[in-house]
């Protein structure tokens, strides 16, 4: 029972930390210490000690020469290798999947994915609580159809830095129409990604992949031209130019 309560702190301290990162609560250069978090959090300092580590890993956080964290800054350099990095990633688990034959049942479970996705669009709109939920699962399985824990561990490091989550650039539900276009775009390449898979084509299923990963740049471009709505993106607080 300690344990699982342990394993529950270091949880909640993680989200909640990372939470603020993201918003800018706790802003880029911000140097943290374990006894004001954990007095902030209410909880002990060990819980507080091995989520500020885990964060460090993701590469939110960097260890003070001397004692204590670092919130990282991030340059727009830095958010674009990070999309970069993902499509690699992805596009190599692609590809293995491909040529390994993946799956089936993972496959089937992405098949459904997929059309569930091409359900919520309706009459020109989008059904924004399902495709948020159905891109994560997608590429979730994504990440586990390769068959590869090494990917899988990258691929999990790499999805928590800003803007490196597959869901990080999708609009908000007051958006979400300006934005259908791009939904539609990505939908279909959701789509040929799995027939590529299918049909063991592993050079298209990494290009498709690693080409699905970029369409993020350009909306880091548009996200930067609103970049004064720090509530309009998690993580842009720690954007610097």
């Amino acid at each position: 029972m300690a344990e699982t309560s342990g394993s529950n702190h270091t949880t909640r301290a993680l989200t909640e930390i990372r939470k603020r990162i993201l918003s800018g609560e706790l802003a880029g250069g911000e140097r943290l210490f374990e006894v004001p978090l954990a007095e902030m959090l209410s909880i002990s300092r060990t819980p507080v000690r091995e989520a500020m580590s885990r964060l460090a890993e993701e590469g939110l956080l960097e260890r003070a020469k001397s004692a204590g964290f670092v919130v990282r800054a991030f340059g727009v350099e830095d958010v674009i290798d990070a999309i970069e990095l993902r499509g690699v990633l992805e596009g190599t688990a692609a590809r293995l999947a491909a040529e390994r034959g993946g799956d089936p049942l993972q496959l089937e479970q992405m098949t459904e994915i997929v059309g569930r996705l091409d359900a919520c669009f309706q009459d020109g709109s989008v059904d924004f609580e399902i495709y948020s939920k159905g891109n994560e699962e997608f590429h979730s399985v994504l990440a586990r159809l390769a068959g590869s824990k090494i990917i899988e561990w990258e691929l999990d490091r790499v999805v928590h830095l800003p803007f490196a989550s597959p869901s990080a650039f999708l609009p908000d539900k007051v958006n979400v129409e300006s934005r259908h276009t791009s939904l539609v775009i990505a939908q279909a390449q959701h789509r040929e990604i799995l027939s590529a898979i299918r049909t063991r084509e592993g050079a298209r299923a990494e290009a498709l992949a690693r080409e699905h990963a970029r369409t993020a740049r350009r909306d880091l471009e548009e996200a930067m031209k609103k970049k004064g709505d720090a509530n309009l993106l998690p993580g842009l607080a720690l954007m610097v130019t």
